[in-house]
């Protein structure tokens, strides 16, 4: 059995405040696009991975469709499986990739072996994954607060525009994006409309007001970026942006 895990890009990316746990209150705009993994899974003899396309950091046994797989399994007495994984999504690219790969196991998990999960089942067991990944769940647009782990569907249709995504060859680390990152409870002249109220003017509109708050440091380290997003708006994007703390951009085009 086979699924498409894709890709998600965040327009608008609010770092709020920082939590007594040490995590961020954030807002955005989550946002899927057409870039996808290839995920096929069938019973086995034991539990293998196997992984092609783009390398993954890391070892096999901590990727995250096997961590999918052992959380299914402590609640139900499923045997074995072949995980086969093609990636096309770059990792750590702010494309939410693999957390899409770990959500998306857990919904072939429930197909192939007619388990029968609620939706709220399906959501608990991604938030043990990983923040982003109840948003795949979900699979459509919504607005993320809280760690982005809280989910509002919000009416955003962008179907009768291009979305282009670039991913220089560089590594950002979101760890140091958080540590760098000002929230935006300690700044002042920030603009305290929500999100959602600036998503409903027009996408041409959007550069003036909808940021994403780990540009201005995350640029600063890695100026070769900031040139990849002008280079999106001289190619003719109504709005560019960084996708999540990068090194992916995105450009919105009319067709």
């Amino acid at each position: 059995m086979i699924l498409y895990p894709n890709a998600k890009i965040n327009i608008g990316l609010r770092i709020l405040s920082k939590r007594e746990d040490g995590f961020h209150d954030i807002e955005t705009l989550f946002y899927p696009v057409e870039l996808a993994d290839i995920l096929e899974i069938v019973e086995s003899a034991e539990l293998t991975l196997n992984e092609y396309g783009i390398q993954i950091p890391g070892k096999p046994g901590e990727n995250i469709c096997i961590r999918a797989y052992n959380l299914v399994k402590e609640d139900f007495d499923i045997p074995p499986v072949e995980i086969s994984l093609f990636k096309n999504i770059p990792a750590g690219a702010g494309l939410g990739g693999g957390s899409s790969d770990g959500a998306h196991t857990i919904l072939l998990l429930d197909k192939l072996f007619n388990l029968n999960l609620t939706h709220k089942q399906k959501r608990l067991y991604a938030s043990r994954l990983g923040s982003d990944c109840p948003f795949f769940i979900e699979n459509l647009p919504m607005i993320g607060s809280g760690r982005g782990d809280i989910l509002e569907p919000f009416p955003l249709d962008l179907s009768l525009y291009t979305i282009k995504v670039v991913t220089p060859p560089c590594f950002v680390s979101t760890a140091e994006a958080y540590r760098t990152v000002v929230p935006r409870d300690k700044k002042e002249g920030c603009d305290r409309r929500s999100l959602g109220e600036l998503l409903h003017y027009p996408v041409e509109q959007w550069k003036d007001f909808i940021v994403n708050d780990f540009e201005e440091n995350v640029f600063k380290k890695f100026p070769q970026l900031a040139e990849y997003k002008e280079q999106l708006y001289r190619d003719g994007a109504l709005y560019a942006s960084m996708s999540g703390s990068g090194s992916s951009l995105f450009g919105i085009f009319s067709k």
